[in-house]
């Protein structure tokens, strides 16, 4: 839609009405909203957006701050009040540059700052709301009673930051640019409101009155807001919120997308209020307001585009939307033809495609999406050209393609869809197949531990696309085995693939393993697969316990059976142990001493083995460190290097065998008088010295505790002599503490 000599009309009919404006101080505000942003821990930002009319207002009416008061819903108690500072000031862009008019212009002002919501005092579950206002509206506002004196309340609710013990973070939604259109009397207008929530909360949209407020034209700018509840602008005879401005339909948005609609039927500028709503599963927590207004004038009419669009093939007619279905079959015409014009001049028009039902990649471009018709010089219908490639293919669904040609009309375009249903086939295709190059003799192909199995596999497709082919298994990936599968050779249409596998103990436990090979193409990028090809491989294995046997006394029978073996001080034992195997696997004899070091208690073992054999050689000379330490538990094991292996043992446990303690029967009465008969006090059946269990000394006492002798040699001789008549006490002592007390008497 072009202005041309409207334009003068329409400029002569804004000057008239600014001719009524009140002062310029009043007439500047166009709306705005609040927008509440969580950042991290307790700290978020708040944003006052205020739309400034930038062709009637006055710079020196645009404020350096904002104040925002923030308040407890229900109780209405103030929280706190927010300085929030200028952050930012553009202009509002019109959807299409060219229809912008020199009376309709509006500024973008932004107000913000960081702030703390602290869980210990934004706790309420009523939640809370902000508020900033300010006076004064557009005094030629024709909707609303006394529009000059009219103030702004922009307001904001929020939920508590902490419920049911938890962090509850949420930010408000935001809601998308503002228009910066007018609106063509006669003529449907719409705009896009839905909004974005950074927490995906599910949002919902109604029409509102806007708010008035404490604001007026003495106090414009209050210097903190005051708490709800807010006075609402008063509506003008005839109209209401569900009807805020003429029209037909009158202005209304759409409660999930937030689509605002409008056909005006009276010139003017009218203001509306729009509500975002958002809820959390089911819930609200918060709602948002935008505050705007809409200038409505007197257009150059404008026709609709017309589009026409014509099935494949020569001499094809018109597609007729709603009743046919276009079938895009394998050859060379997959083409739609389109043909667009419009009744007005110098129209410039512009074509899109747009996938209902499919991915939009999936649209090829058309050949023409631009161009201008019935100016000088240019035809008066274009023509354009969409063609499908030869892969695309719907795979029997019916695809839905909105073909739409839009005018360079003002305020908005005209359009003119069709809706082309079709379906479309891709070019014919035989899947691969998959089988054995040189098959085997024998199925399943038996394998043992160590063997070497290979098989070639080969992948054919007779449309020669290029074959995959992949390696699987039932029940098992053939990596967990050590299987590899690699490509021996690949030309268009034929693979060639080789499973290349090394037996190993980790295939013993299952037994049977069947591999399975597919061949995959993908002409036109849609994976096609053969039927699967089984490779079983069967791992037979057996083994045979080996056997111990050594220079050993017979050992008793049973799993807990020990053999013992007792040695005395210093003297050497010796014991060789020998293994075989029937199945010649790897031996590997080996002696384990029970919680300390063969070394350490005077033993040793040494062993060698290979396949089949092993021998080892035992030694033990008993000290008194192998004393000290008993028990001494031996386990010599012969182990088969095999996947499962059998492994023998046998325990032996080893003792110092003490010398023998004759029976202590100490003489008690001594005769030194040289007759040789008990002529000196002896004790000969004395326990033995061992180890560190020796004889200490002997101490021989009077009645009275004198001390008449004492010797360390344990072959001591007391004779009495020096000594009187009677009874005397002695003491003998061990190294290990142990004590022998008694008496013996001297006589003449």
């Amino acid at each position: 839609m072009r202005l041309h000599g409207y334009f003068i009309h329409v400029l002569s009919v804004l000057a008239l009405c600014l001719g009524l404006l009140r002062p310029a101080a009043a007439t500047h505000i166009v709306g705005g909203e609040l927008d509440l942003q969580y950042q991290s821990g307790s700290a978020y930002r708040l944003t006052l957006t205020l739309y400034f009319d930038a062709i009637n207002g006055s710079t020196g009416a645009i404020d350096a701050d904002a104040t925002a008061g923030i308040f407890e819903k229900g109780s209405n108690r103030r929280i706190q009040d927010v300085t929030l500072s200028a952050a930012g000031n553009s202009y509002v862009p019109y959807t299409n540059p060219v229809c912008a008019i020199g009376s309709l212009s509006t500024r973008k002002l932004l107000y913000s700052t960081l702030l703390t919501l602290p869980a210990t005092v934004y706790d309420n579950p009523n939640g809370y709301y902000v508020t900033v206002e300010r006076c004064c509206r557009n005094g030629v506002i024709n909707n609303i009673v006394a529009p000059g004196d009219a103030g702004q309340a922009y307001y904001l609710e929020f939920p508590a930051v902490v419920q049911g013990g938890q962090a509850f973070r949420n930010s408000t939604p935001r809601i998308f640019p503002p228009l910066s259109d007018y609106a063509c009397l006669g003529e449907l207008f719409y705009f896009n409101f839905g909004g974005q929530d950074a927490d995906g909360d599910s949002l919902a949209y109604d029409m509102v009155t806007p708010l008035n407020g404490h604001a007026n034209v003495i106090t414009s700018r209050p210097a903190q807001a005051s708490p709800a509840p807010y006075t609402e602008v008063s509506w003008q005879p005839g109209l209401s919120r569900t009807n805020q401005m003429p029209g037909a339909p009158t202005l209304s948005i759409d409660a999930r997308t937030g689509r605002l609609t409008v056909r005006p039927t009276r010139l003017g500028l009218f203001v509306f209020g729009v509500r975002c709503s958002e809820y959390r599963r089911g819930v609200k927590i918060g709602e948002t307001r935008r505050d705007f207004q809409l200038l409505v004038i007197a257009c150059q009419a404008n026709q609709t585009p017309q589009l026409v669009v014509a099935a494949p093939g020569n001499g094809a007619g018109t597609y007729q939307p709603g009743r046919d279905t276009l079938r895009l079959l394998p050859g060379p015409n997959r083409c739609l033809r389109l043909r667009f014009t419009d009744p007005d001049p110098t129209s410039q028009l512009q074509v899109e495609l747009r996938a209902v039902n499919f991915a939009q990649a999936l649209v090829p471009p058309a050949t023409l999406t631009q161009g201008t018709v019935r100016g000088p010089g240019m035809p008066d219908t274009l023509t354009s050209t969409v063609c499908f490639p030869d892969c695309f293919n719907s795979h029997g669904r019916v695809y839905l393609l909105d073909v739409i040609v839009a005018d360079n009309g003002c305020s908005l375009p005209r359009r003119d869809t069709v809706r082309v249903a079709f379906t479309a086939q891709g070019p014919p295709n035989q899947p691969p197949t998959v089988a054995l190059v040189s098959p085997p003799t024998q199925f399943p192909i038996v394998a043992r531990v160590g063997d070497l199995v290979e098989v070639d596999v080969e992948g054919v497709d007779l449309d020669r696309d290029d074959v995959s082919l992949e390696l699987n298994g039932r029940g098992f990936t053939p990596a967990s085995v050590g299987a590899q599968f690699s490509v021996v050779s690949a030309v268009p249409g034929r693979t060639v693939a080789r499973l290349r596998w090394r037996v190993d103990c980790r295939a013993v436990a299952r037994g049977l393993h069947e591999f399975e090979v597919v061949a995959s193409a993908s002409p036109c990028q849609d994976r096609q697969t053969s039927p699967v090809a089984v490779v079983p491989i069967r791992v037979q294995y057996a083994n045979a316990a080996p056997v111990l046997t050594s220079t050993l006394p017979a050992a008793p029978t049973g799993p807990d059976s020990v053999l013992v073996i007792r040695r005395r001080l210093g003297d050497t034992f010796t014991a060789t142990f020998t293994g075989r195997d029937a199945d010649l696997d790897g031996l590997t004899l080996a002696a384990a001493p029970a919680g300390f070091e063969l070394g350490a208690v005077g033993m040793s073992f040494s062993s060698s083995g290979g396949p089949g054999t092993a021998t080892g050689n035992f030694r033990w000379t008993p000290g008194c460190e192998a004393a000290q330490r008993e028990p001494l538990e031996v386990s010599f094991s012969l182990v088969d290097n095999t996947c499962q292996p059998l492994p023998q043992h046998l325990r032996v446990r080893f003792e110092v065998e003490r010398p023998g303690t004759p029976e202590f029967l100490p003489a008690n009465i001594i005769t030194p008088n040289n007759d040789t008969r008990n002529d000196y006090f002896a004790l000969p059946t004395l326990p033995p010295d061992f180890c560190e269990q020796r004889f200490a000394s002997i101490i021989i006492f009077s009645r009275w505790g004198n001390k008449v002798y004492e010797s360390p040699d344990r072959n001591f001789r007391w004779d009495g002599r020096g000594v009187a008549e009677g009874v005397y006490y002695y003491q003998v002592e061990y190294t290990d503490g142990r004590r022998f007390k008694g008496t013996v008497t001297v006589m003449p």
